[in-house]
C-alpha cells in the first residue's frame, strides 16, 4: 500500500513532497513540476515556510497540464507558532488557505507545541496550544480542514491533547530517522490510531550529516543498487510511517519517489533501526512543557 489511512478514513499518500526552506516563485513552479510528473500527489507546506503563495500559483496552473483536479492532491499546512491560540489560529489558517488558492485542506498541523516568545516552560504554552485545537476543531466542522493534527509533539502532549479534544488527531509529524529512532512515539501513535509522519528522513543538509554516508546505509544501497536516500525511505514506509523527502535537485526529487519497487528484508531492518543514536538534527521538543 502507497497510501496511510487517516482515522478519518482518508487515504494519504504515504510519500509526500516536503518544501522546507524551497522559496522562490521559479524555484516552486520547477520542483513541483518535477514531483507532478515523477507521481507525488501529495504537497507538505506551512505558514511559516513562507512559499504557500507561489505553491498555491504553481498548482493551479499545473494541474491541468497533468489532468489533475484538486481532489488529486493531498495538501497539508502548519500553525506557525506566533499564532498560537484562538483568534490568532484562525486568522492563519484562513490566509494559508487563502496563499494555497484552496476551499479546504486536506490536513492542517499545530506546527509546535509551544508559543514563539515565550520561555519553553512558561504554563501559557498549554492553555494557548488548547485554544489553538479547539480552533482547528470548529474549522473542522465548517469544512475548511478535513483532517487536523499535530507536529512536534511528545507523549505528553499528545496525553493532554487526548484528554480534552472531541476531534482526535489524524497524524503526529516528528523528526524520525535511523539516527533517532522514536518507537515509543511510534508505539503510542499506532495505540490511537494516529498515523505518524516522518520528517528529516535523510537527517539533515548541514556538513553535519552523516546519516546517508553511514557505512551501513551506503553497504545497503549498494547491495539493493538503490540510493542511500532510498533505502532510508524505504525503511520508513515499510514500516507504514510516512516521508516528506525535500530536495531543490530534480534528479534527487524523481529519486526519492522511486521506492516502491523493492523490499528490504527484515535483517535489513533491523540492522538500520541498531543505528540508533537519539540524534536530533532538528528542534527537539521535549523541552516545552
Amino acid at each position: 500500500m502507497n497510501t496511510v489511512k487517516l482515522n478519518t478514513g482518508a487515504l494519504m499518500p504515504i510519500i509526500g513532497l516536503g518544501t522546507f526552506q524551497i522559496k522562490g516563485s521559479e524555484l516552486i513552479h520547477k520542483i513541483l513540476d518535477v514531483a507532478l510528473r515523477a507521481g507525488y500527489r501529495s504537497i507538505d507546506t506551512a505558514g511559516g515556510y513562507r512559499n504557500e503563495e507561489d505553491i498555491g500559483k504553481s498548482l493551479k496552473e499545473m494541474l491541468p497540464k497533468y489532468n489533475l483536479k484538486r481532489s488529486d492532491v493531498f495538501i497539508t499546512s502548519k500553525l506557525p507558532p506566533k499564532f498560537q491560540g484562538k483568534s490568532k489560529s484562525r486568522e492563519s489558517c484562513l490566509q494559508s488557505l487563502k496563499d494555497l488558492q484552496c476551499d479546504y485542506l486536506d490536513l492542517y498541523l499545530i506546527h509546535w507545541p509551544g508559543t514563539q516568545g515565550m520561555k519553553t516552560d512558561d504554563p501559557r504554552n498549554v492553555e494557548l496550544r488548547k485554544e489553538s485545537w479547539l480552533e482547528l476543531e470548529q474549522l473542522c466542522k465548517e469544512g475548511k480542514l478535513k483532517a487536523i493534527g499535530v507536529s512536534n509533539y511528545m507523549i505528553p502532549h499528545l496525553e493532554e491533547l487526548l484528554k480534552f479534544c472531541s476531534i482526535k488527531p489524524a497524524l503526529l509529524q516528528i523528526e524520525h530517522h535511523p539516527y533517532l529512532n522514536q518507537k515509543d512515539i511510534v508505539s503510542f501513535c499506532k495505540e490511537h490510531d494516529i498515523a505518524y509522519q516522518a520528517y528529516s528522513s535523510l537527517g539533515s543538509h548541514s556538513d553535519q550529516n552523516k546519516l546517508k554516508d553511514d557505512p551501513v546505509i551506503l553497504e545497503l544501497a549498494k547491495r539493493h543498487q538503490k540510493t542511500p536516500a532510498q533505502i532510508l525511505l524505504r525503511w520508513a514506509v515499510q514500516q507504514d510511517i510516512g516521508v516528506l523527502p525535500r530536495s531543490t535537485n530534480t534528479v534527487h526529487v524523481e529519486e526519492n519517489f522511486n521506492i516502491f519497487d523493492f523490499d528490504l528484508p527484515e535483517e535489513d531492518i533491523t540492522k538500520i533501526n541498531s543505528l540508533d543514536q537519539q540524534l536530533h538534527y532538528c528542534w527537539d521538543p521535549r523541552t516545552i512543557v
